[in-house]
């Protein structure tokens, strides 16, 4: 399934973390641990939501990851706690909502500059996945995203365990950069050509939220996610206070409709009131009067790593780079000395794999990968954390180059 379970506009749900900490869950506390020991916190705050109008309920699973979990000693509880968690959700929702279970990045970074592989971070959100799965959520909704990694190893994981909407959502700042230095335009072209049903913005202020869409929604092929928080956290004598005040985040609706959001929540900060101000707000746009995003259809995206890139049909790839010990400085010599937009790394071998791992997020341009075995290209497109094209030169069973469309979003020229 890869359709949005609800008609849109959707009415998403508020915070869970800073609403729990407003109601007694001390900062730094491992939230899954502390709401499976004060349940009736959680169904308080989540049964609030329900009576504002929220359309889905995200369950508190974020964080309740093989990695996150084992920070505080329950490494070994992935199936248990998500199973209570989104059985509590479940409980709150009384049937008059959908139940997402989430998914939350892992701090895991990516030879060479952690020490994780991307099969690591794909058995990790596998495990939750099928945990969520098997809890019975009506979507998934992986969230928070900062690293391209960590969010195509979610969506690759979610997608392997069950025929479920996934939505995904990353923070950036004002400038659209994650704190990875991702471009979310390129992490939405990527996430989107992966399969997601949806994709957004959250934990960001609600102006930088609408600038951003903006920008996003003439690439757009899914449905837009606005999840501001309530403004920047400010000290009081209380701890955290979230400056924007329900009246003023539903007053920043109408741009962010304008700005292609179709599917509304709250993060950091928005409590019940701020979604049920919302969902006035959401109620009172005519999205009918808002013109459709131009499209050029002579221009594809596609990206990297960290940026947004765009080809046309006869896109010129250069000379082709095979994986040596020297590809890092053919890299940067294609893309520095010779300027095409494009480059062409040919998979010819399996240690091209290990080679090539290490080195492709020195890619910033457009990247066509090219193999004539069906398992190396596979393998390629899994290792690179940006959306590569096809030229069209090999002699792949097409068959085969359109399930690596569906699951990697190759695209196929």
């Amino acid at each position: 399934m890869d359709t949005i379970p609800l008609s849109l506009p959707v009415l998403l749900d508020g915070a869970t973390g800073t609403e729990l900490m407003a109601r007694g869950m001390p900062a730094g506390a491992c939230t899954p641990r502390w709401v499976l020991e004060h349940q009736e916190e959680l169904l308080a705050l989540q049964r609030e939501y329900v009576q504002a109008g929220s359309q889905v309920l995200l369950a508190p699973t974020f964080g309740a990851d093989r990695v996150s979990l084992g920070r505080c000693g329950a490494f070994h509880q992935v199936a248990d706690h998500n199973l209570r968690l989104v059985e509590l959700t479940r409980r709150a929702a009384e049937g008059r909502c959908l139940v997402a279970g989430g998914l939350g990045p892992l701090g895991l970074s990516l030879a060479p500059f952690g020490e994780s592989s991307f099969e690591e971070l794909t058995a990790v959100y596998t495990e939750q996945a099928a945990a969520l799965a098997a809890a019975g959520v009506d979507l998934f909704f992986i969230e928070t995203m900062v690293s391209m990694a960590e969010a195509r190893a979610a969506v690759l994981a979610c997608r392997s365990v069950a025929d479920k909407p996934v939505w995904v959502s990353f923070t950036c700042d004002d400038e659209g950069r994650t704190p990875a230095g991702t471009d979310v335009l390129a992490a939405m072209i990527v996430m989107q050509g992966m399969g997601a049903a949806a994709f957004g913005l959250n934990c960001c202020e609600p102006a930088a939220a609408a600038e951003q869409l903006a920008r996003l929604a003439p690439y757009a092929a899914v449905p837009l996610i606005a999840k501001p928080s309530a403004g920047l956290p400010e000290r009081g004598a209380d701890g955290l206070i979230y400056p924007v005040d329900p009246a003023e985040l539903a007053a920043a609706v109408p741009a962010l409709a304008a700005a292609g959001a179709r599917i509304f929540g709250g993060c950091c900060g928005a409590g019940p009131e701020h979604i049920r101000a919302m969902g006035e707000a959401v109620r009172a746009v005519d999205f009918s009067a808002f013109p459709a995003p131009e499209h050029d259809p002579d221009v594809i995206p596609c990206a990297s790593e960290k940026e947004a890139r765009f080809i046309t049909p006869d896109v010129d790839v250069g000379e082709t780079i095979e994986c040596t010990p020297d590809l890092l400085e053919d890299i940067l010599a294609a893309e520095e000395e010779a300027p095409q937009g494009a480059l062409k790394i040919a998979i010819l071998e399996e240690d091209d794999l290990a080679v090539f791992a290490e080195n492709q997020y020195a890619v910033k341009d457009a990247l066509c990968l090219w193999s004539d075995v069906p398992e190396l290209l596979e393998g390629a497109l899994r290792l690179y954390q940006g959306r590569a094209f096809w030229d069209g030169t090999g002699d792949l069973d097409r068959g085969f180059l359109e399930e690596m469309s569906r699951k990697y979003g190759l695209i196929l020229l």
